[in-house]
């Protein structure tokens, strides 16, 4: 499959991305209350906002993958960073550089922000997506701790 295009993500694109979003979250066996996944769709679609979301496209017009980036101040640089906080693209669609292409489109949408670093985590099962991201990006040796309320 080709990937025509990766855009910033549009209101008119909600249903195409809630498809995708369910999926995505039942990959992660997670479930968010309706609300949440509304707000969390119309803050992605803010012109300026610290959210932005990007979709792919292919050649159809149907959206088979997405990425989802938060922007943020950092004490360890003067610019932002970039966060890569969600990546998901349509089983049927795999393997054929549709993730490449998003990733590829997060860093252009990085660097248009002033972004000094992109960065990302992942489970440590994922080993495809591992492979992807170990040839468009550097393991690191951090661990990630949380505490949730």
């Amino acid at each position: 499959m080709t990937v025509t295009t990766v855009r910033r993500l549009c209101d008119s694109d909600r249903d195409r991305w809630e498809r995708l979003w369910d999926q995505y979250l039942r990959f992660y066996r997670a479930q968010l209350p309706a609300h949440i996944s509304d707000n969390t769709f119309a803050r992605l679609c803010e012109p300026d906002g610290a959210l932005a979301g990007l979709v792919a496209v292919d050649a159809g017009g149907n959206a088979v993958g997405f990425a989802h980036l938060v922007f943020h101040p950092t004490t360890w640089a003067q610019t932002p960073y970039c966060y890569l906080e969600d990546l998901f693209v349509d089983p049927g669609a795999r393997g054929g550089g549709v993730a490449k292409a998003l990733i590829e489109a997060v860093y252009e949408s990085a660097r248009g922000r002033g972004a000094a670093r992109v960065y990302w985590t992942t489970q440590q099962f994922n080993g495809a997506a591992r492979s992807l991201y170990d040839t468009v990006a550097r393991l690191t040796s951090f661990v990630i701790y949380e505490h949730e309320f």
